[in-house]
């Protein structure tokens, strides 16, 4: 097995685990128990991703801790920086940091050979977190309108310092960006999809790119 598939892998995994944390953590940021309760089956989920991908590094042959230390700082250092400090700036979090972070995971797998296409692609699969951030993000501009503006400033720090950590883990695992191919082209008009849909995804809930 390729370093940059198992570099993927390692990432993704450890990805789920930090957002199992993430979500458990914001849960208790719920104005109430039933939204509690939402979020805390969602984080149970990751949780169940995190096993498929840490199995499929330790069926490779891969020590799954060892593959995983190397994205344990730049992903802990976004989410130190991005600490939501209550209900609607964890769900936006979720809703554009995550957003991002899986148009791109999606566009590197569509490039893997079966059956690890098809484990990235399934573990992506679940789109029901981004759905119900969408619609109680929507819900709450619609009940006061001066959120979109507080929500808009705080997608685009998300973004950036998103953006940061990324540049860092592509130049401390330059074997990532391996898989995205040496045709600049193509890894233009990748980027230029990513914008598209984060684009869109902010537009959908009322925010200002």
């Amino acid at each position: 097995m390729s370093a940059p598939v198992i570099d993927l892998l390692a990432l993704l995994a450890y990805g789920e685990l930090q957002a199992f944390d993430q979500m458990a953590a914001d849960a208790r940021l719920a104005p109430d128990l039933h939204r509690r309760a939402v979020l805390s089956e969602m984080a149970a989920a990751e949780i169940v991703n995190y096993r498929r991908l840490a199995g499929r590094l330790t069926e490779l042959g891969v020590d799954a801790e060892a593959a995983m230390r190397p994205f344990v700082d730049p992903l802990e250092h976004y989410h130190d920086q991005t600490e939501p400090k209550d209900w609607l700036e964890a769900l936006a979090k979720a809703y554009v940091g995550d957003g991002i972070a899986d148009d791109f995971y999606h566009e590197v797998a569509v490039r893997l050979d079966s059956p690890d296409r098809e484990l990235v692609l399934d573990v992506l699969h679940d789109t029901s977190y981004a759905d119900y951030a969408c619609e109680e993000i929507r819900s709450a501009i619609a009940t006061d309108p001066k959120v979109a503006n507080r929500l808009s400033i705080w997608a685009r720090r998300l973004v950036g310092e998103g953006l940061s950590q990324a540049q860092r883990v592509a130049a401390e695992r330059p074997s990532l960006v391996l898989l995205l191919g040496d045709d600049l082209d193509a890894v233009g008009g990748l980027f230029k999809r990513l914008t598209t849909a984060h684009t869109a995804r902010m537009t959908a809930v009322g925010l200002n790119n």
